[in-house]
């Protein structure tokens, strides 16, 4: 979906940098620093308008969360919510996933979270998914070993690929859903487009990934 420009979002992410970093490659190996601590670092990989990572933050106050968006008119809603709790361990990134490997260390994160991506589904554009092999390469870097990857979508293609391209990189899973809301998971956290297509009635699919040791 196009999101509409808002001049001022800049401006304001800029303004506010104890919760938002916009030069995420500045702080490559110290974002314990950012923190404040030394608690387990997620990322949430598109984290959009910042829901679920700011549920997580709630139900999980010993863990650290990182949301990385790339786009300041999506990204800033993020922000305002982290503004209105202030919650110390929710976190904002404004950044590129193409180039994770300029803003961590080999690593230096627990576990990644993959929510209702862009399934990209022409064929031509298969390197663009964020659960193809090159990003894989980048999430077994920055993860400290053996790292997890939380995976949810409403798309049942993107998730058949995902579940091919993981285990052919010689990732095992953990859980796999085929209809999560229909599952006995606890305390699922949902982001903004898991409500709006469960609602409609879409299946949600979910799994976790783990890359060997």
């Amino acid at each position: 979906m196009r999101q509409r420009f808002k001049a001022w979002a800049k401006d304001k992410l800029v303004d506010n940098p104890e919760f938002v970093s916009v030069e995420p490659e500045l702080m490559k190996g110290k974002w314990h620093y950012f923190f404040g601590n030394d608690n387990p670092i997620h990322i949430e990989v598109g984290t959009g308008k910042g829901q679920f990572i700011n549920g997580m933050g709630n139900q999980n106050p010993s863990i650290n969360y990182l949301g990385m968006e790339l786009y300041d008119s999506i990204i800033i809603t993020a922000l305002d919510r982290i503004l209105e709790d202030e919650k110390p361990n929710v976190k904002l990134i404004r950044a590129d996933a193409a180039h994770l490997l300029d803003y961590f260390e080999p690593g230096e994160i627990d576990r990644v979270y993959l929510n209702f991506s862009d399934p990209w589904p022409k064929k031509k554009h298969a390197k663009r998914r964020l659960t193809h092999e090159s990003f894989l390469k980048r999430y077994e870097t920055i993860l400290k070993k053996p790292g997890e990857i939380h995976f949810k979508t409403d798309n049942q293609g993107l998730f058949e690929y995902s579940l091919h391209s993981m285990s052919t990189y010689g990732m095992f899973f953990n859980d796999v859903s085929l209809d999560l809301h229909k599952s006995n998971m606890e305390d699922n956290v949902m982001t903004e487009y898991e409500e709006k297509f469960s609602e409609k009635g879409y299946r949600i699919y979910r799994m976790e990934a783990q890359f060997r040791s």
